[in-house]
This record gives C-alpha cells, structure tokens and sequence, in this order.
C-alpha cells in the first residue's frame, strides 16, 4: 500500500471515529443525569475554570461524564457565560439543560438582613455568622485604606457606609465584593444631591452621614427623624454641645446600654457631651429615612428633647420647658 493510500484511509478513520465521537456526544449531552433522592446545591466560585466546574458537577452526581459538557460549553461559546453564585438542583438534567442553568442567574439561597443602625462590628459580625466569611477577612479589608479610597470611603473607616438593607449574596460571595455591594446601595440611596443638600446647611457629606447615624440611633420613629435632625443642627449652629446618648455608648465593649452620669463625664473622641460639634465618624450605619432627614431637617427652632418612655419624644425650645419636661417624665436626659 502507498503512503498515500495509508494516509487517506487513516484520514477516513479518524472521520469516522470523530463522527462516531461526535453522536456519541450529542447522545450524551441529550441524556437526562442520574437520578437523585435530595436536591443538590451547587457553588461556582468567581474566576472557576470551566474544567474545574465540570468536575465538580460530576462528583456532585449531576454529569455522567465531564468531557461532552466541557467540549460543547466550548463549541457553542457559553463556556465564558457561565455564572460564579449558587443553584439548587431539584431535578435530573442533561448537560445542555445544566449549561442553560449555569449560564442564567444563579438562585438567591442566602438572603441576609441588615438592620437599621448597626456599627460596622457589628455587621461584620452578622455576616460572619451567616457564613460569608470570618470577622478577621472583612475587618483586615475594612482597615485597609487602598480599599476604602477605591470605594470613596474617608480613611478613617466604613461607619457610616455599609447600607442597611436586604441582601441576598451567594456564599461563595469573595469579602470585598459583599463590602462593595452594600457601599454601592449606600450611594444608590444616598444620591448624587446627598452632598449638595448638605452643604446647603453647612455640611460636609461625611458629616451629614454622621448627622444621620445619630437621628437613626435617637428614634426609630418616622415623624420625629426630621425634628431630631433639626435639633442637633440647630445646636451645631450655635455652637452648643449636641449632648446625644448614644455618641456616649459607642465604641464601648459589652452589651450594657446604661449610662451613667460619670460616662456622660467621661472624654472619649465620640462623647458629645464631651467633645465640640459631631464626632469624628458615624456611629452606625443609618437608613434611608434617617439620611434624608440629615439633609431635610424640619423648619423648627427646638434645642431640646426628652424621652417619654413611650418610644416618642418631648421636643423644646427652652431650657426651662426641657427642665418640665424632663421632671415630668423623670429622665435623666439632657439632649
């Protein structure tokens, strides 16, 4: 046999062999996975190779062979289509039925909820605890001041930023972009007039921020938020200590919220009984009624206000009507 011949019906061998390979193929991605008793999650990390996926959904039982799904993924170009998240696998499916699963949205399986007024610490802790990582990964990157400049952040910190809302991240969610996320809702919120209307009274953006911690950590009622704010820049005006409890607890360890009148005595850089003006950062991280009242205070002249034990406050202009009010109310306060 020539050389020639030799090369023609090798060349129709392996035509054949690719065909056989290529119905073997179209079989397979065809072919509905094994059957599973529970729904499976899968997890694809962000920047995961598509070999790498491909093995992991065939130990997970959810591909028969790995090879068809990774040839076709390349083949049909939606092998860079593929989503980094979470999905939960109830069914039996096929390989072009998981690749049209993996390269949609992945599930929201993790909602988490972050509450009006908690500290950075805070948070940190709440995510740590749902599983998003350790308090030591999301602080180090708090601390980090290359971090928070790319975020637009003051270098003193997050307090402040880290926006109080519903969110539902993947657990394979890498730190920095949970961090972002909740930094980007807080501009989302905030808007591109937040500053603006800050500085119409007088007011820096960080400031007005640290404004709203405080409204947000005086009262969680909606009619009052305004005339809280309006109290506090009122005070800043004249040059009067702001005199907020809560400016007294911050940074204190433990979960004891009483105050005594020697912590009001007590000089730390965030006591406003203490220190001249707002402190340094927020306290807390305000919601979006809060932020809005930082920069929308109501048109009064009140200088004072008093808890009535009731979740509401008495507001006056005078400091003998707070005198009544606060003897009528027996309260120590002294806003």
């Amino acid at each position: 046999m020539t050389g020639s011949g030799l090369l023609t019906r090798l060349g129709l061998g392996l035509v054949l062999l690719a065909g056989g390979g290529v119905a073997l193929m179209a079989h397979d991605l065809r072919r509905v996975g094994p059957p599973r008793s529970e729904p499976v999650v899968v997890s694809i990390d962000e920047h995961a190779h598509l070999a790498k996926v491909a093995h992991d959904l065939r130990r997970q039982g959810l591909l028969r062979h790995a090879w068809p799904f990774i040839v076709w993924a390349r083949l049909s170009r939606r092998d860079r289509a593929v989503h980094w998240g979470e999905y939960l696998i109830t069914t039996p499916l096929s390989p072009l039925e998981l690749l049209a699963r993996l390269t949609a949205p992945p599930d929201a399986l993790h909602p988490l909820t972050v509450p009006e007024g908690l500290t950075v610490r805070d948070v940190v802790s709440l995510l740590a605890s749902a599983g998003f990582g350790s308090e030591e990964s999301f602080l180090c990157l708090l601390e980090d001041r290359r971090f928070l400049a790319s975020e637009d952040l003051p270098p003193e910190g997050a307090e402040g930023y880290l926006f109080p809302d519903t969110y539902t991240f993947p657990l394979a969610t890498p730190q920095a972009r949970i961090l972002r996320g909740m930094i980007h809702r807080f501009h989302e919120v905030a808007g591109a007039d937040f500053a603006r209307r800050a500085a119409d009274l007088g007011l820096t953006e960080h400031q007005a921020v640290t404004l709203a911690s405080l409204v947000e950590a005086e009262t969680g009622r909606e009619e009052e938020r305004r005339l809280v704010a309006a109290v506090f820049l009122n005070r800043l005006h004249i040059g009067m200590p702001l005199q907020s409890d809560p400016t007294v607890l911050y940074g204190r360890e433990g979960h004891d919220r009483t105050i005594t009148r020697a912590d009001l005595h007590r000089p730390t850089p965030f006591n406003t009984y203490t220190i001249p003006g707002l402190p340094p950062t927020p306290i807390g991280n305000p919601g979006r009624a809060a932020l809005e009242a930082a920069v929308n205070p109501a048109p009064v002249d009140y200088l004072y206000f008093v808890a009535r034990g009731d979740g509401t406050h008495q507001f006056s202009r005078t400091l003998a009507a707070h005198a009544t009010a606060v003897a009528r109310f027996q309260r120590h306060e002294h806003h």
